[in-house]
């Protein structure tokens, strides 16, 4: 088995590729929730509705989920470098495109676009971070790559709206095209030459899930993130109709999630370097007990900021723990596993937000609400039967080793 903690070039860590792989992130995040804060100037100039725009997100999503699962055969056959590079241009290509699409279908075809790199860029992070630091800096690595997520997370929406009041809709689009073209020097500068680690049967996702503990993890972190986003969805009808906030108010309770997001993606690694399994347990329970906590004391605005901050601080590192546990379930398959996650990522956030809005629209806030905390209870419970598989697994490796040492 190659280990995790074969480094190109020579063992050095290589710092300064992650940190260009994070600042990557944050214009791949930036550019694909830039259309959030933006709808209604896109809608008037293309001559379309807002829901139409709105599609814009789904449409990158779409091809997001597409790509996740094809691009492993990929990744076997083009050199790492060159694989990320092509996907950080591919970025300055959609905002380019997006920014000066002279009709609704251009611009449909640069959010495509931008679908395609996130796809990409997720599915290989994991594996391109597993060889570009040492084994036990794996956590640091992919928090710092996921401080990128979450710091567009925070800035993208705010920095969308005040730049398209300034510049116009186009303008803000295309302001993310040099952050890119920044990232992309960066990485043509600072990533090693990390040659293919093909081996056969690699490349097929699907087949990880005949390993119960794969299966059980890749069911966890679908429920986690359904739970997650079936209430974060509908977070702002709630903070207007039931905690009664105004406009300033309510974007600084959602500034204040993003920052303790931003936090928690640092602090969670000290936590998955003492217990891995027991943080991601951990995580989904207080997401549960937090949201019935909102159920209880959504009328009180200090409580429910006090909250919201919590969720934001263990919601936003959530990430960090899968992308390390897959690191360590899947040291030979990590382009696989992690194409294999983000497209499971991607449909359990589709569904979560859409059984949501059906619970929403029919029951209000507190079905809702208390669904989402069932839901996370249930990835809780996963996550326990899938460290269960995988003790059971290293028990049965372990003794394989010991005969066959003895024989």
């Amino acid at each position: 088995m190659t280990s995790i903690s074969s480094l190109e070039p020579q063992g050095k860590p290589a710092w300064g590729a992650v940190l260009a792989m994070s600042l990557a992130a944050f214009a791949l995040v930036a550019s694909e929730f830039m259309p959030v804060s933006l709808l209604t100037p896109v809608a008037a100039d293309l001559q379309i509705t807002e829901g139409q725009a709105g599609q814009g997100i789904a449409v990158s999503g779409a091809f997001a989920l597409v790509t996740s699962l094809l691009i492993a055969p990929i990744a076997a056959r083009i050199e790492r470098k060159w694989l990320l590079s092509a996907l950080t241009l591919l970025m300055i290509l959609s905002g380019t495109v997006a920014a000066m699409a002279p009709s609704y279908l251009i611009f449909m075809v640069g959010r495509a676009l931008i679908g395609v790199a996130i796809g990409g860029f997720w599915s290989l992070s994991a594996a391109t971070a597993m060889r570009l630091v040492p084994e036990d800096k794996v956590p640091r690595a992919l928090a710092i790559v996921n401080g990128g997520n979450a710091l567009a997370t925070v800035v993208a929406a705010p920095l969308g709206s005040f730049l398209g009041a300034i510049i116009g809709w186009r303008g803000a689009f295309f302001c993310i095209v040099p952050v890119a073209a920044l990232a992309l020097a960066w990485l043509l500068l600072s990533l090693p030459s990390m040659p293919n680690q093909a081996k056969r049967g690699g490349g097929n996702p699907f087949k990880l899930m005949t390993r119960a503990p794969v299966a059980l993890g890749m069911l966890a972190v679908s429920t986690l993130f359904m739970g997650q986003f079936m209430l974060f969805t509908y977070l702002r009808p709630f903070l207007e109709t039931v905690t009664q906030v105004g406009v300033s108010l309510l974007s600084l309770m959602l500034l204040a999630i993003g920052l303790a997001g931003l936090l928690g993606t640092f602090l969670i690694g000290s936590f998955l370097k003492n217990g891995l399994y027991r943080t991601l347990i951990v995580i989904p329970l207080l997401m549960a007990a937090i949201a019935l906590a909102l159920v209880g004391f959504g009328s009180s605005a200090s409580v429910t900021a006090v909250l919201l901050g919590l969720w934001g601080l263990v919601a936003t590192a959530a990430p960090v723990g899968w992308w390390t546990w897959l690191a360590r379930t899947l040291p030979d398959d990590a382009e696989a596993g992690g194409g294999l996650m983000v497209a499971i990522v991607q449909l359990a956030i589709a569904s979560g937000a859409t059984v949501g809005g059906v619970l929403f629209d029919l029951s209000g806030y507190r079905a809702t609400f208390e669904t989402s905390a069932a839901v996370l209870v249930v990835a809780a419970v996963l996550t326990i039967l899938a460290a269960r598989a995988a003790a059971r697994q290293s028990s049965r490796t372990s003794r394989a080793r010991t005969y066959s040492t003895v024989g």
